[in-house]
C-alpha cells in the first residue's frame, strides 16, 4: 500500500470528510459533478493570490454552501465584502454555462476558512517550490528551504518528491527529499498531501509534498 495510494483519498470517509457533500439523481448527478470540478479549478485559478488550499461544496435543494480555505482571507472578502459577491457571480456563471441556462433561484453561501499555519499546508508548500523552480532557483535549494520552514513550524515530518526532466536533463528522473517521520500506512496519522506541476523550459516537472502533522 505504501507508495501506491493517495494519502488523502484513502482517508476520505473514515478520517477525512468528502470534499463534495450532496445527493443527485440520474438526471442531475452528471451536471453536479462537472460543476464541482469546474468550480474548484476556476476558484483555484481565480483566488491564487489569496493562497487557496481547498474548496468544499455542500448542496441542498435550493441552496448551496461553498467553503473556501485560504491563507489570506482579506484578499477574497475584499473591501466591504465586494469580493464575496464577485465569487458568487463567478460560481453562478460556471453553473449557468454547464446547465445551458441561466441559474437564478439558487442561494449561494460563501464561507471563508483561514489557514492557521501556511507552512503546514502541503499545497502551499508545493506551490512555493514549483514557483521557485520556475524562477530558475536550484530545486535542491528550494526544497531544503521549504522543508526547514515546515519542520520549524511544528511538523513531525515532511517528504518531497520531484520527478521529470530536472535541470533540463535528457532523461527524466525522480529525486526524493525527507526530514522527520512520514508514516505511509498508519491511517490515524494526519498526512497532508498535494501535487503541483512546475512548467520549466524543457517541460513539466512534478512536485509532490507529504506533511505529517501533530494530532490536535
Amino acid at each position: 500500500m505504501g507508495q501506491k495510494v493517495n494519502p488523502t483519498g484513502i482517508r476520505i470517509g473514515h478520517f477525512l470528510p468528502w470534499k463534495s457533500r450532496w445527493f443527485g439523481d440520474q438526471g442531475s448527478f452528471k451536471d453536479f459533478l462537472i460543476e464541482d470540478i469546474r468550480i474548484r479549478k476556476g476558484l483555484t485559478k481565480k483566488l491564487k493570490l489569496a493562497g487557496i488550499t481547498g474548496v468544499e461544496i455542500e448542496r441542498l435543494p435550493k441552496s448551496m454552501v461553498v467553503i473556501i480555505t485560504v491563507s489570506r482571507p482579506g484578499v477574497v472578502i475584499g473591501r466591504g465584502g465586494t469580493g464575496i459577491e464577485d465569487v458568487k457571480k463567478y460560481i453562478l456563471g460556471i453553473m449557468s454555462e454547464v446547465r445551458g441556462k441561466v441559474v437564478k433561484d439558487l442561494k449561494i453561501d460563501i464561507r471563508i476558512n483561514e489557514v492557521k499555519n501556511p507552512e503546514l499546508s502541503a499545497y502551499l508548500v508545493a506551490e512555493r517550490i514549483a514557483g521557485e523552480m520556475e524562477r530558475r532557483i536550484p530545486h535542491r535549494r528550494a526544497t531544503q528551504k521549504a522543508m526547514e520552514r515546515v519542520m520549524a513550524s511544528g511538523a513531525l515530518g515532511v517528504k518531497v518528491v520531484i520527478g521529470g526532466r530536472i535541470n533540463g536533463a535528457e532523461i527524466s528522473r525522480v529525486e526524493k527529499f525527507h526530514q522527520g517521520s512520514v508514516p505511509a500506512q498508519t491511517l490515524r496519522e494526519i498526512i497532508d498531501y498535494a501535487q503541483v506541476p512546475a512548467l520549466l523550459q524543457r517541460g513539466y516537472v512534478g512536485v509532490k509534498v507529504w506533511i505529517h502533522k501533530k494530532q490536535e
